[in-house]
């Protein structure tokens, strides 16, 4: 107790008058302490330069475009940053970056095997069937692929497809306005037998087709089951809205048979190839080696992802009114779905990732799209990094272009060969016609196929403006890893057939393999990447999947499921 008093009076003692020692201390540092607030008060703010890079630091670090310049903060390109600065060409450019050094090793192999009967053996009298495609070119070509499968397992005559004029674009093209029906026919003349109509007999049709729909994913004994019973009693049968109808999981031959359709049968008419070659000798002609971009930034896409791009209140009120359009979708949580990666790469983006695997400002870009959301303003932040892009609006005259103008699927024809025919292929997130295109190129030769690892590098781009470039890159680089179309990358049976088809891919030093195991595993509801340019339809698992339904009550349940859907253009 003592010792606790004395050290209270010490203490007290400081700010007595009667110490002039220890006051005359305790002043000099009050006297210091008003000295510091003082100087403070009067320091002036942060430097102009220094405040204007802090700001600029802020804006750059945001991973979404600013659609308008007139109304939002001029978009600022990376590459103003000290710290962090964007080189003009390819730094440290792979020796590997425009193919794949084991390409070669590979090679397409889709003969049907022995086992695998001609069509005399199996097919079977009056059997006919039918089927309405939904949805834009590459939806309508999964369609017409998957039903040569469902008429061999049936062994059924297919009829010719009728393709869906009920799109947003209102495309009235027929199977043989956009494909060589003739070559078609005869190609498979081994498989199936196709016919361009429904036979008459005394001049009428054998039989009104009884229309039905398939779940999603049906799968070999789900045809037999439902649909075989139908066909045996009516003759004739249609299977409406028929898109991704058929299961992922087939036996070999089956799968050999799909890729005989998608990558030799399924041939465009004589006018899109003779435009679309065109196309490609123009970019030949600016350049040697060029790349084709699907952007996927259309403000369908936009709308229906659910995701956020830095717009605004008019970004919200423009796409939140194409969303309304979908009377099923749930609202999302942007943040959450860039974070999954189900956001498109905003064009800024796409060309950063570009830059960082090594592509110099000297490349030529085919740009292939539909309406670009937000126009010209949209563009300039890849323009910034890649001023040589081209379209095949700017590549062909009004003339020239007029005759498929009004036709979305020609138009979507005419980007589809040229992506095809690029030397590397960069899709915006993995829809149909990059799914097809990945496919088709690992078939022919591997060629280079770049998908954008979306769920790591929407972590990254944020975070730019606080590391360098060169470990920008670094990270960018080792993210693409598996990215990049390389073979063997995506492992047997796994992801959808038509991007993948392990079946249909050989090794020049090993023998096919005929395992189970080779097998598509992934037969998972789709979600909004499966859809095509302008394409308003959200695809999942039908409602009626494995119920167990008869084939009546399953067509009423199916047309209940998906009455509220709706599916527009490319």
């Amino acid at each position: 107790m003592g010792l606790r008093r004395r050290g209270r009076n010490r203490v007290a003692r400081c700010w007595l008058p009667t110490m002039p020692v220890t006051t005359a201390a305790c002043g000099a540092s009050v006297m210091m302490l008003l000295v510091v607030l003082f100087h403070c008060l009067l320091s002036p703010p942060l430097e102009e330069e220094e405040h204007s890079f802090l700001h600029r630091a802020r804006i750059q670090g945001r991973s979404h475009l600013l659609l308008k310049p007139t109304e939002h903060p001029k978009n600022v390109v990376a590459a103003d940053t000290e710290e962090f600065h964007v080189p003009s060409g390819g730094v440290n450019p792979r020796t590997d970056l425009w193919s794949s050094n084991l390409s070669k090793q590979f090679y397409g192999c889709s003969n049907a095997s022995k086992q695998f009967f001609r069509v005399g053996a199996v097919a079977e009298p009056n059997r006919y069937l039918m089927i309405a495609t939904s949805g834009g070119l590459n939806q309508q070509r999964t369609g017409i692929i998957d039903a040569v499968v469902a008429a061999r397992i049936l062994n059924a005559t297919l009829v010719i497809p009728e393709l869906d004029e009920q799109s947003f674009w209102k495309d009235a093209s027929n199977f043989s306005e956009i494909f060589d029906t003739d070559w078609f026919i005869s190609s498979l003349k081994y498989d199936l037998m196709i016919v361009k109509e429904v036979p008459k007999k005394g001049g009428k049709i054998v039989g009104a087709p009884y229309k039905m729909r398939v779940p999603r994913k049906c799968t070999p004994k789900c045809y037999q089951s439902r649909v075989l019973p139908a066909l045996m009693k009516k003759h004739v049968v249609q299977l409406t809205k028929y898109d991704y109808r058929l299961s992922n999981n087939l036996e070999p031959d089956l799968q050999k048979l799909r890729c005989r359709v998608n990558y030799h049968a399924l041939k465009f008419t004589d006018q899109i190839r003779q435009m679309g070659n065109m196309l490609v000798q123009r970019m030949r002609s600016k350049s040697s080696r060029f790349i084709a971009l699907h952007l996927r930034f259309e403000p369908d896409m936009l709308a229906f992802s659910g995701c956020y791009y830095g717009g605004g209140e008019k970004e919200r009120t423009e796409l939140g009114a194409i969303r309304k359009r979908w009377k099923t979708l749930h609202v999302n949580d942007p943040d959450k779905e860039r974070r999954h990666g189900k956001c498109p790469l905003t064009p800024e983006e796409v060309a950063l990732m570009l830059r960082a695997l090594g592509f110099g400002d000297d490349v030529h870009l085919y740009v292939a799209s539909g309406e670009i959301y937000g126009g010209e303003a949209t563009l300039a932040a890849l323009k910034a990094f890649f001023p040589n892009i081209h379209s095949k609006e700017t590549l062909l005259s009004r003339d020239e272009l007029a005759p498929f103008e009004p036709f979305s699927s020609r138009m979507a024809a005419l980007d589809f060969i040229v992506c095809d025919e690029s030397d590397v292929f960069v899709s915006n997130n993995n829809g149909n016609m990059a799914r097809m295109l990945a496919g088709r190129r690992r078939y022919f030769g591997h060629k280079r196929t770049i998908r954008p690892n979306a769920k790591k590098l929407s972590s990254l781009f944020p975070n730019r403006t606080s590391m360098t470039w060169d470990a920008f890159q670094s990270k960018v680089r080792a993210i693409q890893k598996g990215f990049m179309g390389e073979p063997g990358e995506v492992k047997a049976g796994r992801g959808e057939f038509h991007e993948n088809p392990v079946a249909c891919i050989c090794h020049k030093n090993k023998k096919p393999s005929k395992s189970a195991r080779d097998f598509q595993e992934n037969d998972d509801g789709l979600d909004w990447r499966d859809l095509d340019y302008g394409e308003i339809e959200p695809l999942g698992r039908s409602r009626s999947e494995g119920s167990g339904l008869d084939g009546d009550n399953l067509l009423a349940r199916s047309d209940e499921a998906e009455s509220d859907e709706f599916d527009f253009g490319w």
